[in-house]
């Protein structure tokens, strides 16, 4: 049997009512939810949702619901960019499926949701009917874009979502000592592929709060881009402005083989 994964992200992440409804909701449909994450200064939750088919698709549908009633962006405030209530809903491929398999699911889901609830969706990744909407920060960026599926630019207070299909993903954020955004968004610019970084690997800037700052990663080839990779080189950039490591923070799941290969490195251990 096949099995997928969808990862939606939902902007809300201060109301834990809201995010219950939204488990809830995924529940009804027989979906496992495997990880729950709410962040309040970036004011968004991440879910990562396992099941059929059949299943993944109805709890997307069922997430739209819930975020159509209860998300306004019009009062949304959060470090975080979005262009939806359900801002992001991947697709990812688990067992006995491959991506144009997570790409018809995303088709259909944003189908559905454009019936259901009138709230338009652009399709990127594996799922892009147009080349160059194959990346997510490009459709973030092009707000004048009209969306792939519905015939408005955005939902009053739900905007609109961007459904794909995609691999395997890590969210990864390396935190810094400091108070200097710039610090970080220079770092941010060094290490990610768009500006010529590592390989696969996307990175923004955000304040957490006093005396902190994060760089904020997506990690799309954990073989290719390792995250003891990413950190140490972090920590090096960090250190040529006299910055320390505060910490990382996972978001969400990640392949075992991940946590293996930090682990060989880290201890100086065979994982075989």
């Amino acid at each position: 049997m096949a099995l997928f994964e969808i990862v939606p992200n939902l902007s809300e992440g201060r109301d834990a009512g809201i995010v219950d409804s939204a488990v809830h909701a995924v529940e009804r449909t027989g979906a496992r939810l495997i990880d729950r994450s709410s962040d309040v200064v970036h004011h968004r939750s991440v879910l990562t949702i396992v099941g059929t088919a059949a299943q993944v698709l109805e709890a997307a549908v069922a997430l739209a619901g819930v975020a159509s009633e209860r998300i306004d962006l019009r009062r949304h405030e959060g470090v975080h960019p979005r262009i939806g209530a359900l801002d992001v809903l991947p697709f990812v491929p688990l067992r006995a499926a491959g991506l144009s398999d997570a790409a018809e699911l995303a088709h259909r889901a944003g189908a559905e949701i454009w019936r259901r609830y009138r709230i338009p969706s652009f399709y990127y990744g594996a799922a892009a009917r147009q080349p160059e909407r194959r990346l997510l920060p490009e459709i973030r960026r092009n707000t004048d874009w009209l969306p792939d599926e519905g015939d408005v630019p955005r939902h009053l207070t739900a905007g609109a979502i961007a459904i794909g299909a995609r691999e395997i993903l890590i969210a990864f954020n390396v935190e810094l000592a400091s108070n200097d955004l710039a610090i970080a968004r220079q770092i941010a610019r060094t290490i990610r592929e768009r500006d010529g970084g590592l390989r696969s690997l996307r990175a923004l800037a955000f304040r957490r709060g006093e005396n902190c700052v994060q760089v904020s990663l997506n990690v799309t080839d954990y073989a290719a881009t390792p995250l003891y990779r990413i950190v140490e080189l972090v920590r090096r950039l960090a250190a040529k402005s006299g910055t320390e490591l505060l910490g990382c923070e996972l978001i969400g799941c990640l392949p075992w083989a991940a946590v293996e290969a930090a682990t060989a490195y880290y201890l100086g251990v065979s994982t075989l």
